[in-house]
């Protein structure tokens, strides 16, 4: 029987810190090769459409990446072709050298497709990947023969090319080349990767081991919930990749102090963590950060349970319609609510709440990386209002 270890809350977040890249100021180096290693490492960047402050897949890679810059991404995904983009638990940019573990979805979705495609045939997607397949890569702008139809639902689109370009893209037959903030351009997937024959997708078994590896990897400390985030239909299988990683030595157990309920595993290099130098850095995060997009994980290692207040009544909302959680070291000392002026090059402080107690320090040192990130999203001369 394995003996289960004992572990401090404070220990797991420096655990989950340091697999997050957070305890350190350039984990990743700087230039375009950092935005490769950075996705590679984490595993996906989330992509979200909101724009009140930064895209959420910048504000992610600008948050390890103090020299990143948009085009970095673009050359990743458009030049380089080293991610691509494709469903985790939500839409994110995946490392191309994983796309094997994507392809037997992708080969499900196009075999079965969700009622969501009820309304395109197959000749809808003959007719689209034809067109692709003469010009060149089109955006939804370029399609314009369309009859166009009353929406069904707040996300779609009067133009049902645009659903027909969707079931391509999750069957696999196209991938999007290149972003224009989120205009997307789509290509044969074959086309755009230069594949003389379609990649082997992964078995299975290999899927749970991936999964399980990635989790580790940028998690540290992991349950089976934290590694099958949103993606239930894998617990079992990562599961079993989990018991023959401690049959052989690779994990142990852990018992989180608060949450010993659940269990846990990480790997005896992992609990070294604890020796590591302590920076205290500070970094607003994205609501949509992979530290904080698990919300009952983050609450439980944390102690501050992240509430995404966009999506409510003004009248209900506490810290603000964007607050972004604010970490300094391995404590979270503030939610600050922000939104981008862009005519006026300004990022305007809507709320500043602070969580627990106040420090002149702390102020001061939020307010120097508040600056940075005012100039990250704007230019050299742009203020903190």
């Amino acid at each position: 029987m394995t003996k289960t270890l004992q572990i401090s809350k404070r220990l797991a977040r420096r655990i989950w810190l340091n697999a997050q890249q957070l305890l350190t100021r350039a984990p990743f180096g700087s230039g375009p090769g950092a935005t490769r290693s950075a996705i590679e490492h984490l595993g996906y960047v989330q992509i979200d459409t909101i724009n009140v402050i930064e895209r959420c897949h910048h504000h992610i890679l600008f948050s390890r990446i103090p020299t990143y810059r948009r085009d970095h991404l673009r050359q990743a995904q458009s030049v380089d072709k080293s991610v691509f983009e494709y469903w985790t638990h939500a839409l994110a940019y995946v490392p191309t050298r994983d796309i094997r573990f994507f392809l037997g979805d992708m080969m499900r979705h196009k075999k079965a497709p969700s009622r969501w495609f009820d309304t395109v045939s197959p000749g809808d997607v003959r007719k689209v990947l034809d067109l692709i397949k003469k010009q060149g890569p089109l955006t939804i702008r370029d399609i314009d023969d369309d009859v166009l139809v009353e929406k069904d639902h707040p996300w779609a689109s009067r133009k049902p090319s645009k659903r027909v370009l969707q079931l391509a893209f999750f069957s696999g037959d196209v991938t999007v080349s290149q972003r224009a903030g989120m205009l997307k351009s789509y290509d044969l997937t074959g086309r755009h990767f230069g594949w003389t024959s379609r990649p082997k997708p992964a078995t299975e078994s290999q899927i749970s081991d991936y999964m399980l590896g990635r989790a580790l990897r940028s998690q540290g400390l992991v349950s089976v919930n934290s590694a099958c985030y949103l993606s239930a239909k894998r617990k079992r299988a990562v599961g079993a990749s989990i018991d023959a990683c401690v049959r052989r030595g690779q994990l142990v157990s852990v018992a989180l102090e608060g949450a010993e309920r659940v269990e846990h595993w990480t790997s005896a290099e992992a609990l070294e963590t604890d020796h590591l130098p302590d920076e205290q850095l500070v970094h607003i995060l994205s609501p949509f950060d992979p530290l904080i997009i698990q919300r009952r994980r983050f609450e439980t290692m944390f102690g501050y349970l992240h509430r995404f207040e966009a999506y409510l009544p003004k009248e209900k909302r506490a810290f603000g319609y964007f607050a972004l959680p604010v970490l300094i070291g391995d404590s979270v000392v503030a939610a600050v609510d922000l939104k981008t002026d862009r005519v006026g090059r300004q990022l305007q402080l809507q709320k500043w709440n602070w969580l627990g107690g106040t420090s002149r320090r702390h102020k001061q040192m939020i307010e120097e990386e508040l600056h940075r990130f005012a100039r990250f999203q704007l230019s050299d001369t742009a203020s903190l209002r």
